[in-house]
């Protein structure tokens, strides 16, 4: 159910959540809530992927399910616009 790999990424370079935590500037509770699959900012997202040794353009890799939200939401907000339009 996680939206992220960032505890699978974190294990394989055998990274504690501490040592995470540190190098991404961040608390150790925010590393713990996004590995349970919790959302969080972009510039946190920015900071955990810089911390685990990627490129921002890899930002696939350590948060894969980001696209399909954008697009979900951008569908939804299109669909809104466009009902309000036909009932005007």
């Amino acid at each position: 159910m996680a939206k992220n790999l960032v505890a699978k990424l974190r294990e394989e370079l055998l990274m504690s959540k501490a040592e995470l935590a540190r190098k991404a500037r961040v608390s150790a509770h925010t590393i713990d809530r996004i590995e349970e699959g919790m959302d969080c900012r972009i510039d946190t997202k920015r900071k955990i992927i810089l911390a685990l040794g990627f490129d921002l353009a890899e930002r696939k890799k350590v948060f894969p399910e980001d696209e399909d939200t954008v697009r979900r939401h951008a569908s939804q907000v299109l669909g809104d616009t466009r009902g309000k339009s036909q009932r005007a």
